[in-house]
């Protein structure tokens, strides 16, 4: 069975957001439509306290600075996804009626969470990966936000679980900071992840 893992569409990672994803609105009605040839969706939710370690403002830093915390390097956001906020809430036009579960990531204000799968220290598990075996989900379609960080990591850790996964890669877009787009091309394709475009996805069986 398969599944389409629908990552952050939240108001923050939108045009005007705290950590706008440059044209990230423009992929709400393609993941909805998307929505309809699976059986299974997945949401995660990004879901940060206020003062969480990966905000510059927690560091007296400029967005976007690096830092290196316990489990390495760090990328500085702004604030963003602050739980409880506007901010934070899945936009309102995505068909959240057909998640079967919906994931929060972020929490832990002491470590960041890009992946689905793990905290940035590559350890500590969010749950997803017991979830779908129980379910018996074998194929990981990814759409979302961020391309190049949030869709990217949980592409590769994907892979690292042992599922298919495939990225819709018109269903995405990148924040593309200091040559990330392309590194993250670069990792998914040597991890054995298929990027295509929504066209090809199949229907439901």
């Amino acid at each position: 069975m398969r599944a389409l893992l629908v990552i952050d569409v939240q108001y923050d990672f939108m045009p005007g957001g705290g950590l706008a994803v440059p044209n990230g609105d423009e992929i709400v009605p393609l993941v909805n439509r998307l929505m309809d040839r699976f059986d299974h969706v997945v949401l995660t939710q990004d879901w940060h306290p206020r003062g969480h370690s990966s905000f510059a403002s927690s560091h007296a830093k400029e967005p976007f600075e690096m830092v290196e915390m316990e489990y390495g390097e760090q990328i500085l956001w702004p604030d963003h996804c602050i739980q409880g906020s506007r901010g934070a809430a899945l936009h309102a036009d995505l068909k959240v009626e057909r998640a079967e579960l919906i994931l929060r990531k972020g929490f832990n204000p002491q470590i960041d969470s890009y992946s689905a799968f793990f905290e940035n220290d590559g350890r500590t598990p969010t749950g997803l990966t017991g979830y779908l075996r129980e379910r018996e989900i074998e194929s990981l379609y990814l759409v979302g936000l961020a391309f190049d960080f949030c869709v990217h990591w949980s592409a590769v850790d994907g892979r690292e679980q042992g599922f298919e996964v495939v990225v819709v890669e018109d269903a995405a877009r990148a924040i593309d900071t200091e040559g990330s787009l392309e590194r993250a091309r670069m990792r998914m394709g040597d991890a054995g992840v298929r990027l295509i475009p929504a066209r090809d996805v199949p229907a439901a069986a």
